[in-house]
């Protein structure tokens, strides 16, 4: 760090991609929740078509997108917002909304309390109960915004909407940011929430289900005063911040849901494939509403599946807080199926 560092950012922590990069050549990646498919064919050849106007600023409102968007979750254009990823949309709400500080698990998504740390947000991390949120653990949060990634990280674990519900109910001086990442592998969402409570913000993202996590795009759904306090903060700092290639590309993705869908159905057979799989190996492995799984072995720890299967071309995500654990990305069947005969190998070594 030099010395011309600002004070108030010194003691920060960023998130950690050293291994994200790393895995970007020779390993079979199943450590950071990407889809193992291609985008569909549209979004590339509506990307590609985009590229040769790259002389000119791509359009602020992302309209066309929006429009689509809209008319596929029963909302208006002006309840949604873009970002540059789900991650730029979660930083301008700790911008706008966390001047009473922030409450979320105290094991969920890392970035919220990456993100509440640049910004100086007080935070209250609340424990969980076997994994599993309890609505009641988020009574009397006295303004502050609660984050709630639904269904859970690393967990994998979904709290039902209604009692999702209770968490809004009982805060209705707070912001609930509901991150959706991962619903569609779910098939559950609280959007209907947004046309029955002023204080309910749904984040989702195209990383996920759609392919597009190299593009960079994310979303989120709220009332129309909501989204004009968000508007106001993007525009304030990166007016342009989704390229027209990436516009584009996800205006493509939205007009091929038939490849999106067969994609996630694809990843739900094969994470419950090898879910059963990696049981009858011996692991403890949570029932998934993603595409990841979250496993431990009943004999090695997750530091040591990690390190063995990283020396055969494989990698799943160790967590430090975690040290049990692993999350295993669900990647094709061909990918699962080298992953489970690495394990074999590794637990009878």
């Amino acid at each position: 760090m030099s010395r011309f560092m600002h004070t108030k950012y010194q003691s920060l922590i960023p998130y950690d991609t050293s291994e994200e990069i790393e895995s970007l050549t020779g390993y079979i990646r199943l450590n950071t929740n990407e889809s193992p498919y291609p985008p569909s064919e549209k979004a590339s050849a509506y990307a590609l078509q985009a590229s040769r106007s790259m002389n000119y600023y791509p359009d602020p409102e992302c309209s066309a997108l929006a429009r689509k968007l809209s008319e596929m979750l029963n909302v208006r254009p002006s309840n949604i917002v873009f970002g540059n990823g789900s991650d730029e949309i979660l930083h301008f709400i700790f911008m706008a909304f966390c001047e009473r500080g922030a409450a979320f698990p105290d094991i969920t998504y890392s970035f919220y309390r990456i993100l509440a740390g640049f910004n100086g947000v007080d935070c209250l991390t609340v424990p969980l109960r076997d994994f599993r949120i309890d609505p009641d653990d988020y009574r009397d949060m006295n303004g502050r915004t609660i984050f709630i990634a639904n269904p859970n990280a690393p967990t994998g674990i979904a709290l039902e909407l209604a009692e999702l519900e209770r968490i809004i109910t009982a805060n209705p001086e707070s912001i609930i940011v509901i991150d959706e990442a991962y619903a569609d592998f779910w098939g559950h969402s609280a959007i209907e929430f947004v046309h029955r409570y002023s204080n309910v913000i749904i984040t989702r993202t195209f990383s996920k289900s759609r392919s597009m996590a190299g593009a960079r795009l994310g979303f989120c759904v709220a009332n129309e005063d909501i989204i004009t306090d968000l508007r106001t903060v993007k525009n304030t700092i990166t007016p342009y911040n989704i390229n027209a290639m990436t516009q584009a590309a996800g205006l493509g993705a939205l007009e091929d849901e038939e490849y999106t869908q067969k994609n996630i159905a694809e990843i739900i057979s094969t994470r419950e494939t090898t879910k059963k799989a990696l049981r009858d190996m011996g692991f403890s492995v949570i029932d998934s509403c993603t595409n990841f799984l979250f496993a431990r072995h009943e004999r090695l720890s997750g530091k040591d599946i990690h390190s063995a299967l990283k020396t055969k071309g494989i990698i799943v995500r160790y967590l430090h807080n975690l040290p049990a654990y692993n999350r295993i990305t669900i990647g094709t069947p061909e990918e699962m199926n080298a992953l489970l005969s690495a394990l074999k190998e590794i637990i009878h070594a």
